[in-house]
């Protein structure tokens, strides 16, 4: 069934909202996939706040006009489904890349992130990146890291002599 003017403006209206709030954007191939395997595909993206959705090309090339994700227009060809990374960066990367290696027919045609255009091939760096908790945990190590060493620094002199006389201690026992 044809979409009428109303409903092609409606949908190029929700995917530029969602386009410009996004990090990233993954776009993909799903020709083969049973309705069962996008039922799935979708409900874990849901679960990691990455909005999914299949939209005609010629409706996306709109879509994206003005935001990040233009660099994306020209090579949006053949039946793509699009997923915007809403949380963090990574997230939407995280979700295909998972579900391609077990579906082998979820075929990675693009990836934009920060108004520039990658190849499928940079979807799983993409994908490797860690989380806002994550990204937090790792730079509250490294700032805790020095501290750390200088009090044990300060401490070792204090428990190396308490080793030592620990020792005497144990020699003049034994003899």
């Amino acid at each position: 069934m044809a979409l009428r003017l109303d409903d092609k403006k409606a949908i190029v209206a929700e995917v530029s909202e969602v386009a410009a709030k996004a990090h990233s954007a993954v776009a993909v191939e799903y020709r083969g996939l049973s309705v069962g395997e996008i039922t799935g595909l979708r409900k874990t993206a849901r679960e990691s706040g990455v909005y999914l959705r299949v939209v005609k090309n010629s409706l996306t090339r709109r879509a994206v006009e003005g935001t990040d994700f233009s660099c994306m227009r020209d090579a949006l060809k053949g039946p793509l489904m699009l997923a915007f990374s809403m949380e963090d960066p990574g997230a939407a990367a995280r979700v295909i890349f998972d579900f391609s290696k077990e579906n082998k027919k979820l075929e990675p045609k693009l990836v934009a992130i920060g108004g520039v255009l990658y190849g499928p091939s940079d979807l799983e760096r993409l994908s490797k990146l860690p989380t806002y908790e994550q990204a937090v945990s790792m730079l509250m190590a490294v700032m805790k890291a020095p501290i750390e060493k200088f009090v044990r620094t300060l401490a070792e002199p204090h428990a190396k002599l308490v080793r030592t006389i620990a020792a005497i201690k144990d020699q003049k026992q034994a003899a």
